[in-house]
Formats: structure tokens, C-alpha cells, sequence
């Protein structure tokens, strides 16, 4: 149902998630849910999780830790579960902000309870359990699938951890320590490339590559310097990676390109700031915490900028993901929706 925009956000004590017609803004259907989240460091209370869109249903997972499954047609709710509740797991720096992913007909959800709850697979249609593994702690990374040999596994960054995940049976096929103790974040997804697994994290964690296989996983390079991300995931292209490194709230920034297999930086735009990027054929799409929207050629050799736009004033904060659909762009801020034509 490419017409289908679903927007998620919230109004007072209220969770609120909206289908609009992707083209006109119209709106089709609007359901809201109670929340009492309240973080105690962040400057907003989420949510903090994109909606998941699957064969007619969207699941929606909220800063409370509340999964929400509703018809994408209607709005109607199929079921409902309070997973934070339910496996007792802490609310962490900024409540629930993992995710869901969609394997065959299982939703997987990085938890982060206790006794066993660390990562949950549910009946996507139905929401009951179907396994429950590890005593991991969750992130605000989102998990990712892949097929190495003819091994299907889910891989998330935990709290601690890089952990790979059998999705049907929820037997751990890998894990690799990421992570450190103390007011730290895990955030960036993993970015699976071939056979290669890249993760990232400021705040002292710094980058790692590793070559995953049937058997495991292992080191190909780590530090520090190259491309520690606080929360945008890279985009890879033609081997060499595209990202931020450094920090929002400590106000540095840049943006660079990076060589996946040897972590050499080609280049790096100094002060750029914090931003979330989209890769679109051998252009990178760049919407900026500041506001600004650059459009920049993937170029390893230099910045290239091909384009740039003022989509929010000046102060405004543009945490939450783009999304690209039919040429359309769909960018917010903390209070407006935009919608922008960018393709031909």
C-alpha cells in the first residue's frame, strides 16, 4: 500500500499514530494510546521507534515499551502487549528505542529484560510468545537480517554486545563484546556488507569491522578515530562508508567517508553536524539535525555538494528519520510534518 504514510509521535500523555495519504497529507485513520513515559535526560519523551509496515499491519512500539499491532487499512487493533512490564526491563537513558524487525512470520524485538527476555520473538500475528533468549540489555540500535552460507540470523547491538541470533529457534550463533559501561549509548544499527559486519558508537567505543561466517565472527580492524557514530547508521557504497563521527550534544561533528576494509578515512567535512543520511544510486540524501537538507554526490575522493535546502528554521531539531518513497521525501521536526518532491 505504497499511498500509506504512518506517522508516529505523541501529544501530551498520549501516544498518537496517524495514516495520511502519502501524496496530499490527507488523513485516513488515528488512533492514540496512553503513555506515562517521562525521561529523566532527554529534552522530549518519544517515541523513539519507526513504524514497521508488514502485510497490512503496522506494529509500533513505544518509549514505554508497549507494542501496539494494528491493520494498516483501518487503524484497527490486532493486539497489544506491555513488554516492558511483562520482562521486567528497565526504561534505560530514554525508554524503549530498538526497533522491531519482521522475520518470516515472527516479530523480534530487543527487549532488554530480565530472566531470559533479553531479546522476544512474537507471532506476528497473534503477538503471544514464541521464544525468549539472553539477559541482554537493550540498545537504541535496531536489529538487521542477513544470510551467511545458508545460515539466516538477526543480528543486534545490545547494551554490552554485538549478538547473533537464530530467528527461528532464538539459538545464539555469535556474539562479540560492544559496548562500555557508565552514560554511554549504542544507537547505529549494524550495516551488514557481504560478509562483512560494521558497527559503531561514540562515547569512547569507537568502530568496529568484523568478518562473519557460519562459524562466528572476526575482528578486521577497531578504534576509535576513524567513524564513531552517537546515533546515525552509514551508508555504505562502492566499499567505502558514509557517516558522522562524533557527537550531538557535545557539539562536534563531522562528516566522512571511510574505506570499509581498512578503516582508512578518505575524507572528512569538518563542523558539519549531526545528521541522518540516504543513500540514493551514487547520491547521498544528508537531512541535518540543524534543519538543512544537503544533497551531496557519494564520492570518495571529496565532498561533493550538489544541492542544499532550508526545509526547518534556523533552531530548529531534526532528530527523527527521513523516509524517501516515490520520490518523496518525508522529514520532521519536533512538530511538523514536510514532504518534499526530490525525484524527477
Amino acid at each position: 500500500m505504497g499511498d500509506a504514510c504512518v506517522l508516529f509521535h505523541r501529544q501530551g500523555d498520549q501516544s498518537v499514530v496517524e495514516r495520511l495519504d502519502a501524496a496530499t497529507g490527507q488523513p485516513r485513520w488515528k488512533k492514540t494510546f496512553p503513555t506515562r513515559y517521562v525521561s529523566t535526560i532527554a529534552p522530549d519523551n518519544g517515541p523513539r521507534c519507526t513504524p514497521v509496515i508488514y502485510q497490512g499491519s503496522v506494529y509500533l512500539f513505544g518509549a514505554d515499551g508497549d507494542l501496539h499491532a494494528l491493520s494498516l487499512a483501518e487503524g484497527q487493533l490486532q493486539w497489544a502487549r506491555d513488554l516492558y512490564k511483562e520482562c521486567n526491563a528497565p526504561s534505560g537513558y530514554f525508554g524503549a528505542g530498538s526497533s522491531p524487525i519482521v522475520e518470516d512470520e515472527m516479530l523480534l524485538v530487543n527487549v532488554g529484560g530480565k530472566q531470559g527476555n533479553g531479546i522476544v520473538a512474537l507471532d506476528r500475528t497473534s503477538g503471544q510468545t514464541l521464544w525468549h533468549q539472553t539477559d541482554e540489555l537493550a540498545s537504541y540500535s535496531s536489529p538487521v537480517a542477513t544470510t551467511i552460507g545458508d545460515k539466516r540470523q538477526v543480528i543486534f547491538v545490545t547494551r554490552m554486545n554485538v549478538v547473533s541470533i537464530d530467528p527461528h529457534t532464538g539459538t545464539e550463533r555469535f556474539r562479540f563484546p560492544f559496548g562500555m559501561r557508565g552514560p554511554t549509548v549504542n544507537a547505529a544499527n549494524p550495516l551488514v556488507v557481504g560478509d562483512r559486519l560494521f558497527v559503531t558508537a561514540s562515547y569512547g567505543i569507537g568502530a568496529q569491522l568484523a568478518q562473519i561466517s557460519p562459524a562466528g565472527a572476526k575482528t578486521v580492524w577497531e578504534n576509535d578515530d576513524v567513524l564513531s557514530s552517537q546515533y546515525t547508521t552509514p551508508i555504505e557504497h562502492q566499499g567505502n562508508l558514509y557517516g558522522i563521527h562524533g557527537r550531538q550534544d557535545a557539539g562536534v561533528a563531522e562528516l566522512r567517508c571511510v574505506e570499509l576494509e581498512t578503516g582508512n578515512v578518505r575524507w572528512k567535512q569538518p563542523d558539519f553536524g549531526t545528521a541522518n543520511l540516504i543513500g540514493v544510486d551514487d547520491k547521498l540524501l544528508i537531512q541535518k539535525t540543524s534543519g538543512e537538507l544537503v544533497l551531496s554526490q557519494a564520492s570518495p575522493d571529496r565532498f561533493i555538494t550538489l544541492a542544499t535546502a532550508r526545509v526547518f528554521p534556523e533552531g530548529s531539531v531534526v532528530q527523527a528519520l527521513p523516509a524517501l518513497s516515490d520520490g518523496r521525501l518525508f522529514v520532521r521536526d519536533e512538530s511538523k510534518l514536510v514532504v518534499l518532491h526530490v525525484g524527477r
